[in-house]
């Protein structure tokens, strides 16, 4: 069985236990997330969602993982990596201990500077560092490094410009953005031909539900994807979100995948 399929297959079916980390709570949710709804829009890119911040994507025989936090245990029965993307430092993008279980040396690992820094020196040898707006192909795969910080004066101690990195790739033919844990930053709002997009919203670590749709009404991808959406407060409003976007155009899709484990 081809890992397209495999990972159509399990599109939605696929929900991994949420791990602790230094930017998620337990507090029970204050308000209902969307129901996932199926994709639209079946890719020959497969998308996994893990939990929060982590998934993976497949095309072909590449298996991407991004910010693979929770140990091996997290990912059971899916291919192993070729291509790992850390994007920040924080413990729910940054495990080091999942990192050196699954990055074998026929891993390319792309990391920001910051991340490097905090890596073994075995894997620091081996990741390829961007700093953002820099790219780089691996395995036909093109990748991008996009700023993400805060911009609201009481959230700028999370997140600081040029310390982490949202990506673009360039895959199965379609543009893929993941912003990482950003408000809605020019740099966002700039990106264009975007197909797909996963979009956080939690506070007070990123950004709220309404700035989110307003950004990506701005860079109008076609699908997008809620993702990293619980904050202090429990689980952010993403039907409100659907409802704010696709209220204001036609052109964009909003498409839930399961990133938490049901709410008592």
């Amino acid at each position: 069985m081809s890992i397209q399929l495999f990972s159509l297959a399990l599109l939605m079916s696929l929900a991994a236990a949420c791990g602790s980390s230094s930017e998620t709570a337990s507090t029970p949710a204050a308000t209902v997330a969307a129901t996932p709804q199926p994709d639209p829009d079946p890719p020959a890119l497969g998308i996994m969602p893990i939990q929060h911040a982590t998934f993976v994507l497949t095309a072909g025989d590449q298996v991407i993982y991004n910010d693979p936090v929770g140990g091996p245990e997290a990912f059971p029965s899916i291919p192993a990596p070729t291509i790992v993307l850390v994007s920040d430092i924080h413990g729910d993008h940054l495990d080091s201990a999942t990192l050196e279980a699954l990055v074998t040396e026929e891993v390319s690992l792309v990391v920001p500077d910051a991340v490097a820094e905090r890596l073994s020196p075995k894997l620091a040898a081996q990741a390829t560092v961007l700093a953002n707006g820099a790219s780089i192909t691996v395995n036909g795969i093109g990748i991008e490094a996009i700023p993400m910080y805060n911009l609201r004066e009481e959230a700028l101690k999370f997140h600081t410009k040029g310390r982490g990195n949202g990506y673009v790739l360039t895959v199965a033919g379609e543009r893929i953005y993941i912003a990482g844990d950003t408000e809605d930053i020019p740099e966002m709002r700039a990106l264009q031909n975007i197909d797909r997009a996963f979009v956080p919203m939690n506070l007070p670590y990123t950004m709220p539900v309404t700035a989110a749709a307003d950004a990506v009404l701005a860079f109008a991808p076609r699908i997008v994807y809620p993702y990293h959406f619980r904050g202090k407060g429990g689980l952010s409003d993403t039907a409100q979100f659907r409802a704010l976007v696709e209220g204001a155009t036609d052109d964009v899709r909003v498409v839930g995948l399961s990133w938490y484990p049901p709410q008592d």
